[in-house]
């Protein structure tokens, strides 16, 4: 039964190097769902702010890998004019395990990702008040669907979680600087290869 079932996982997952393709997906979305223990003077990081960016993708049968970069100018702004500028940026790299081509060729081909990466944090407050400017290790995992229109060109919707690992303890504080949130997201798909 072992032997079967690691043939079947073989088969499934080995993808033929002519079956790779690419996919170029720049993307808007929503951040929401966010915690942090950093300061948030205006109390934003739970709203709702959009985000931008772009994901490159290299896609087998079933698995994968891609490269994500978003960014959420304002993270920290919710318009009480407390913080000058702010901005969360995430930078990370996944692997991903999608439906086989073959089974969702004509419809919605879902898919899987997580991995890890950067998040970059700049939080700025009126002259100059209570700076934050972080680099802080990250976790990312989420799912999508990605449909596609004609051979080349396509949609995805998106869902991913980014959670910061790690972070120093500042002053007299006992919890790490920590910052998680949702991206929701829409993009355009651009397919190269197969």
């Amino acid at each position: 039964m072992r032997v079967r079932c690691l043939a079947l996982a073989l088969l499934l997952g080995h993808p033929a190097p002519a079956a790779a393709e690419w996919h170029i997906k720049p993307f808007l979305g929503l951040t929401f769902g966010g915690k942090t223990t950093l300061v948030d003077v205006e109390e934003a990081v739970g709203k709702p702010n959009g985000v931008f960016g772009a994901t490159v993708v290299l896609l087998g049968n079933v698995l994968g890998v891609d490269g994500d970069v978003g960014t959420a100018p304002g993270y920290f702004e919710a318009g009480k004019d407390l913080v000058s500028s702010s901005r969360v940026t995430t930078l990370t790299g996944n692997v991903v395990v999608a439906v086989p081509k073959r089974v969702a060729e004509y419809s919605l081909r879902p898919y899987f990702v997580g991995g890890m990466g950067l998040m970059r944090v700049q939080n700025q407050g009126r002259q100059g008040a209570l700076p934050v400017s972080r680099t802080l290790p990250t976790l990312d995992f989420g799912g999508g669907a990605t449909g596609f229109l004609n051979e080349r060109v396509g949609l995805s919707w998106e869902l991913r979680h980014f959670q910061s690992i790690g972070g120093d303890i500042q002053g007299n504080s006992f919890v790490p600087e920590r910052l998680s949130f949702w991206r929701a997201s829409m993009a355009v798909t651009f397919r190269y290869g197969q």
